[in-house]
């Protein structure tokens, strides 16, 4: 059946198709000026010093890594309820995703949990804002600095949130963002590391390139033969000109698309306020949220009625997902027999509903309504 309210739309308009008619008029389909031209304009937007674009989150989380030196005998701790590449990038670095409980308000790393997980082996922590909604960062920053820790944050979903009045991605180094169809900007896939220390943004473009010392746009614009080097072994992780344009549009349209999600979002909470079942997002009073997801809880709920609720719903048109998963209960990393109750019950009893730019409040008075009577029925 198709769906007549998908969860998600990406928000693509005439300017990024004009964007990307240029860069392929201009012969830069692949890595060239955009990219650098993108990459500025998000360090700037973030208030950080540089920026280095590359093909996903995923990639973004796995050079920060190897950037920091982790590797084989080393522990991260990460937080098990979040999509599993936060855990599989660690283990692509060759180290071992230590899982964290999670605030079951927040949805994001538990500070007192994740500070008893640390061992003489811990190396990292990946603090991810959940959602887009701001994790404790100064709580973190503190932990990791006692212990001698690397911090990188998992900001995929947070572009356009804010902690305490400054930009995610303004606090520290290593902030890595996720430009996927589902998230508030794309560039149909890619990702981008802001970080604060220019050495660092050199060695993450030499590693996103096969560790190449000369960028194709320095060699190709050259008027006299450049050999490159390879000193470290790279990845081919690159983001292209395309893309970067496509990014570059969306970026400008960010301020615009915020407020549109925020409308949306208070309406949502409006309209579920004092429901018995039925609980909206809470945000701290020191983050502003740019609504990448709003998910609601359901009280007193299993992932097996969630579940029920979800069909009814979608039997009217209407489709959802199910709350954050928890990688420690899927068959990639099971076998290690953790248990963690507060994430178990956070995941199971949550539901993402239908939210994007172009919903109108009709759309919205209509979800409210499909999920009132199902949840009364479930």
């Amino acid at each position: 059946m198709k769906t007549r309210i998908p969860v998600a739309r990406p928000d693509l308009g005439e300017a990024e198709w004009q964007a990307v008619r240029r860069v392929i008029e201009s012969g830069w389909v692949t890595q060239g000026p955009m990219v650098a031209e993108f990459e500025r304009a998000m360090a700037d937007f973030c208030e950080s010093e540089e920026a280095v674009a590359v093909s996903s989150c995923t990639t973004a989380l796995h050079l920060s890594l190897l950037a920091a030196g982790i590797g084989p005998g080393d522990e991260v701790i990460v937080p098990s309820m979040s999509f599993i590449a936060t855990a599989n990038v660690v283990h692509h670095a060759g180290a071992v995703p230590v899982f964290a409980e999670v605030d079951p308000d927040t949805y994001n790393l538990d500070l007192d949990d994740a500070a008893t997980r640390i061992t003489p082996r811990t190396r990292a922590i990946i603090l991810v804002h959940q959602l887009g909604l701001p994790a404790d960062i100064d709580g973190f920053t503190r932990l990791a600095g006692d212990a001698g820790l690397v911090l990188i944050e998992d900001a995929a979903c947070a572009i356009g949130s804010r902690y305490r009045g400054r930009p995610i991605g303004a606090h520290g180094s290593h902030v890595c963002f996720s430009f996927h169809p589902r998230k508030l900007i794309t560039t149909g896939d890619g990702g981008m590391i802001v970080v604060r220390r220019s050495d660092q943004a050199d060695l993450l473009r030499r590693l996103r390139q096969h560790g190449m010392s000369v960028p194709d746009t320095v060699r190709h614009a050259s008027d006299r033969v450049v050999r490159e080097s390879y000193q470290e072994v790279g990845y081919n992780y690159r983001l292209t000109d395309i893309q970067a344009a496509v990014g570059r549009e969306q970026l400008r349209r960010l301020p615009a698309l915020l407020v549109r999600r925020r409308e949306l979002a208070a309406r949502y909470d409006q309209a579920l306020a004092g429901h018995s079942v039925i609980a909206t997002p809470i945000v701290p009073d020191d983050c502003e949220w740019n609504v990448q997801t709003y998910t609601v809880r359901l009280a007193g709920f299993g992932a097996d009625r969630r579940d029920g609720v979800m069909q009814a719903m979608l039997d009217r048109g209407i489709a959802t997902r199910p709350g954050v998963m928890t990688a420690h209960r899927e068959p990639a990393y099971a076998a290690r027999g953790v248990s963690l109750p507060v994430s178990e019950e956070a995941s199971d009893r949550s539901l993402v509903l239908p939210l994007f730019s172009q919903m109108v409040d009709r759309d919205v008075d209509q979800v409210v309504t499909a999920l009132r009577e199902s949840v009364a029925r479930a």
